[in-house]
């Protein structure tokens, strides 16, 4: 798919952050020419979760100023097409990233290019590696969602399990609530888990639908056992944090090297914003090291896993021959890859 220089503006709004990167594209490899996430990280902490209504006024503010900046840090503010999430995603804030990328279209004359936002944490794989052996069992575990997808070719997927309840992601931000530890979960668990001295914890908690067939998740039931110890008896706050990220860790690395031997593929590829804990990466690591080294792993470095536009813009050069671009596009808050 290789082809002349061509730059991309990537446009993300699926959730808290307003994200605008502008990506060159040289013959094969990529390379950012300015990048810009503005987060409401903050703003949010107080709610302990995202306010859609909120994410979408602050979208709209920073849109423009964010956009400035990026063209700003640029020493070329050029592009060629524009990438934008249109799914999935909360609906308010899609609408704001699409709304503003088709003016930016229709002003400067530019193609417009529809991201779904779970194959782009897939294919930011490809900001740091080239040739990726296919196919692949790819786990997107995020906020939102936790996939177990078959990749065989770029734009070719199947979903093989996902979640029944809440997502990995959500399970952290509950069990963070649950324990007073804040906003967002994942990095607040992790930090404190990280207090931890070793040895083993004087709490157990269970992996759910870890030993069945399918390849499904399940983390409400941990984050009810969370709530039930908490309740009922005297607990280390450390010692629990512990026990609930290596809870979900095991789930996670099980399910994925369960289906990627079922499947005989030849890479196992993670993205998603929990994909940027550390634990669970060496984790990873370790463990397919050991029982498939074989195997490719391929993992974004921890900035691109977290919601970015980089990786709209790579999947928006992807698929800049085949799919439909114009002003008809719409957000989509359920679409599937």
């Amino acid at each position: 798919m290789a082809t002349k220089n061509i730059k991309i503006l990537g446009i993300d709004t699926s959730c808290d952050d307003t994200c605008i990167t502008l990506l060159e594209v040289r013959g094969s490899d990529f390379k950012i020419l300015s990048n810009v996430v503005s987060s409401q990280v903050k703003l949010h902490a107080k709610y302990g979760g995202v306010y859609p209504f909120l994410a979408k006024r602050e979208h709209q503010k920073n849109l423009p100023v964010v956009f400035k900046k990026v063209l700003g840090l640029a020493r070329d503010r050029q592009f060629d097409l524009i990438g934008v999430t249109v799914g999935p995603g909360l609906e308010p804030c899609l609408w704001q990233g699409i709304n503003f990328a088709k003016d930016l279209a229709k002003k400067f004359k530019k193609p417009l290019i529809p991201v779904n936002h779970i194959e782009a944490h897939i294919l930011a794989n490809w900001l740091m590696y080239k040739n990726i052996p296919l196919p692949a069992m790819c786990l997107v575990v995020s906020g939102g969602h936790t996939q177990l997808i078959l990749m065989k070719d770029i734009g070719n997927y199947k979903i093989l399990g996902e979640t029944r309840d809440d997502a990995a992601g959500e399970c952290f931000d509950k069990v963070a609530r649950i324990l007073g530890l804040g906003y967002p979960g994942g990095p607040a668990i992790a930090a404190e888990a990280k207090k931890f001295s070793g040895g083993q914890t004087s709490t157990s908690l269970p992996r759910p639908m870890i030993h069945q067939k399918n390849y499904d998740f399940s983390f409400s039931g941990l984050k009810t056992a969370v709530l039930y110890k908490v309740r009922s008896e005297k607990y280390n706050k450390i010692a629990m944090a512990v026990e609930v990220q290596q809870a979900i860790i095991d789930v996670l690395i099980h399910k994925t090297l369960k289906a990627a031997k079922d499947y005989k593929v030849k890479s196992i590829i993670l993205g998603g914003g929990v994909a940027a804990n550390d634990e669970l990466r060496k984790q990873f690591k370790e463990k397919i090291k050991k029982e498939i080294p074989d195997f490719r792993f391929q993992i974004p470095d921890s900035k691109s896993c977290t919601d970015n536009a980089v990786m709209i813009a790579i999947a928006a050069y992807f698929h800049r021959l085949e799919r439909k671009s114009g002003q008809d596009i719409k957000a989509n808050a359920n679409l599937k890859i």
